[in-house]
């Protein structure tokens, strides 16, 4: 696949980079050289091979899900303001209604 200028002036639109006018000859071989490579790596038979996410084989350890509260409360409620006491109601943040 060859790639022209006109084609260059709509992928650098399309991508929001400014190309010089006499930059795109260049830019065209480049982008062609790599579109002739993607090409022949498309001729390439992987009909057998398992689909791969990582080069590394390995699993993540697994854990058992608890729901807990974490047990630190009282530390979480000590960031509140001092001068608001209804800020720790019924062991809370209270927060002023935001919307209606």
């Amino acid at each position: 696949m060859k790639l022209d200028e006109k084609t260059i002036t709509k992928i650098a639109k399309l991508a929001r980079i400014k190309i010089k006018d006499e930059e795109k000859a260049h830019y065209a071989e480049e982008l062609s050289a790599i579109m002739k490579f993607v090409e022949q790596l498309q001729e390439v038979n992987t009909d057998n091979v398992p689909i791969m996410t990582s080069v590394v084989s390995s699993k993540l350890p697994m854990r058992e899900d608890k729901v807990t509260d974490g047990g630190i409360r009282d530390k979480l409620l000590a960031n509140t303001p001092s001068d608001n006491p209804t800020a720790k109601a019924r062991g809370f943040f209270a927060v002023p209604k935001v919307v209606e």
